[in-house]
């Protein structure tokens, strides 16, 4: 039960990202070095009171990890901008599983058994419907909100796939396999968000305007830091698996926040879609937790 408790905080630490992001404003420069600058913060104190050992190996992964994530957060952003949160949010997250999933398969072979795959594929193709209906629109809905093109929406969503399922596979995978370099989240966390500063810089081209939404959206990266240790103490307590699955509602709440929060318009059969593609994005997410404690 403890476990549970502690994967409820990650749901709402990185469900409310986007939307928080989104209510205090700036563009996509802006809210990511204002959510890299708050997570070097969370991170010096966590290092303050921790004092983990820290190799130049691990520093060198954290650091290319961070601006491997800085691509996803500033794409993810930018979809945001484009296409809404409530849009945007289960968008990227269903696109990571699956990319992500695939890879894990096919390169990493991270299924072994046959019921790994049944469910596996299964839980892909119901995210993939729960996708569509996401993003689905009513053609009866005339209200035209400002500043919204899919096209770029879709763009964005891609490189953000991109970078987020890069950062992922570096961490969990190529740093065993390629450096036999071995680390928790708590001691990689420092250097990944000096990679995040230097990253966040770099796709501003240095030009980045320091205005008070920079600022503000430093509360992000504390959240996103918040998420990260209350997922490890999750997986500690009840399993990769239930921490996994419950990290996957997020969401919910970044969906829901950007129709309630942002004043996204919504027609009742869009509320009707969105309601089935959480249902079924949280479904095949579950289902992917399953085949990750089957192996």
């Amino acid at each position: 039960m403890q476990g549970v408790l502690l994967a409820l905080v990650p749901i709402f630490a990185w469900g409310s990202i986007g939307v928080v992001a989104n209510k205090f404003g700036g563009d996509a420069d802006q809210q990511t070095l204002g959510m890299a600058l708050g997570a070097f913060v969370f991170a010096l104190i966590v290092f303050l009171f921790r004092m983990p050992t820290l190799t130049w190996q691990i520093f060198l992964i954290g650091f290319i990890g961070g601006l491997l994530w800085v691509i996803g957060q500033f794409g993810q952003f930018n979809s945001m901008k484009y296409m809404g949160v409530s849009v945007a949010s289960p968008l990227s997250s269903g696109s990571q599983l699956v990319i992500g999933g695939l890879l894990g398969v096919f390169a990493f072979h991270e299924w072994t058994k046959q019921i790994q795959f049944i469910l596996g594929f299964i839980a892909m193709a119901v995210l993939v419907v729960g996708f569509y209906f996401s993003a689905k629109r009513d053609p009866e809905n005339t209200v035209v909100e400002e500043g919204r093109n899919y096209t770029r929406g879709f763009i964005a969503l891609t490189y953000s796939t991109l970078g987020y399922v890069s950062y992922v596979i570096l961490f969990n995978n190529l740093a065993v396999l390629w450096f036999n370099v071995h680390f928790n989240t708590l001691t990689i966390i420092l250097p990944m968000s000096v990679g995040m500063i230097l990253g966040a810089l770099v796709m501003g081209h240095f030009k980045i305007k320091m205005e008070k939404c920079v600022y503000q959206n430093m509360i992000d990266g504390a959240m996103f830091g918040v998420g990260n240790i209350f997922m490890l103490m999750a997986a500690s307590a009840a399993g990769n698996a239930i921490a996994f699955s419950f990290s996957q509602l997020g969401v919910i709440i970044a969906t829901i926040g950007g129709i309630l929060f942002l004043g996204e318009k919504k027609t009742k059969k869009e509320l009707v879609y969105i309601g089935i593609g959480i249902v079924l994005f949280v479904t095949g997410a579950i289902l992917l937790a399953i085949v990750k404690s089957k192996g």
